[in-house]
């Protein structure tokens, strides 16, 4: 019977020399984890080139080691080390594990579905949650988008099942680009929409098989025209629309055109939505 006891008991008697013990692991793997990181960072900032991120890359996974050798070391002491507790142990840890790589999993389900749909692929030009930039490479689990300030963004496929994916191009060499101007009501509007379409058409990242439509809008507080047209490659999308911006200012300011004077608060709900 006190076999079984024994047997069926889960925990250790934790005496004084079992907190000892605990104590002594708790400190080694403390210091070891401080000597090591400081080490490593103060070896990577002497190095130069790819080798000094490699090392940087070592610190994570060095106190990650660190760590489970402390947990392999300390586990035996708290549990009797039976074969029905480390089947009872196991099976608690792979159900904790289940639950925080059900987003892990949910990632990799959904990298398989857009290889399928392929909402997005490399060269695609995509905004996801507000995150607007070229799809660079398509993964397992993430997308990488490099933004326009040239941060690389790892995207999870997860965003797939309740986020919109908004794709500029579509797989295409065709991006339409917006600029804005925003006039006061009293100026000719035909003589505007002309010059903003001739604009337009004498920019030299302009793709000429593509239309230029001069939208205008009438607002409480003035106009607000808008040029759609293409650039020749989407990467120049930046380019095209600074482009059009300054020189259609240019002809307006020189035409006399005077700009339209937002109320603050439409300015400011103008800025927001225009962010987003």
């Amino acid at each position: 019977m006190d076999d079984q006891e024994q047997y069926a008991r889960l925990f250790n008697d934790i005496d004084s020399q079992a907190l000892v013990a605990l104590g002594v692991i708790l400190v080694s793997t403390v210091l070891l984890i401080i000597v090591s990181q400081r080490g490593l960072n103060w070896l990577a900032n002497r190095l130069h080139g790819q080798l000094r991120f490699r090392v940087f890359a070592l610190v994570p996974l060095t106190r990650l080691l660190i760590l489970v050798v402390a947990l392999a070391i300390a586990i035996p002491i708290v549990i009797e080390p039976s074969l029905r507790n480390m089947v009872t142990l196991l099976g608690a840890l792979g159900l904790a594990i289940g639950f925080a790589l059900k987003d892990y999993v949910s990632s990799l389900i959904a990298g398989v579905v857009s290889a399928v749909e392929l909402p997005y692929r490399p060269g695609d030009w995509v905004n996801i949650e507000g995150t607007y930039g070229e799809v660079k490479h398509v993964g397992m689990r993430t997308v990488e988008i490099q933004t326009p300030d040239d941060d690389l963004v790892s995207v999870p496929h997860l965003k797939l099942w309740d986020s919109a994916i908004y794709n500029a191009n579509n797989g295409g060499i065709s991006l339409q680009c917006v600029a804005s101007f925003y006039l006061h009501p009293e100026h000719e509007a035909g003589w505007v929409r002309k010059v903003l379409r001739d604009v337009a058409l004498t920019s030299a990242y302009l793709k000429f098989d593509k239309p230029i439509i001069v939208v205008a809008e009438e607002k409480p507080w003035g106009t607000h025209y808008r040029i759609r047209a293409y650039p020749v490659d989407p990467r120049q999308q930046f380019l095209f629309t600074t482009d059009l911006t300054v020189r259609g200012k240019q002809m307006l300011n020189a035409a006399g055109v005077t700009p339209a004077l937002l109320p603050p608060s439409t300015a400011l709900d103008l800025q927001s939505s225009t962010s987003q």
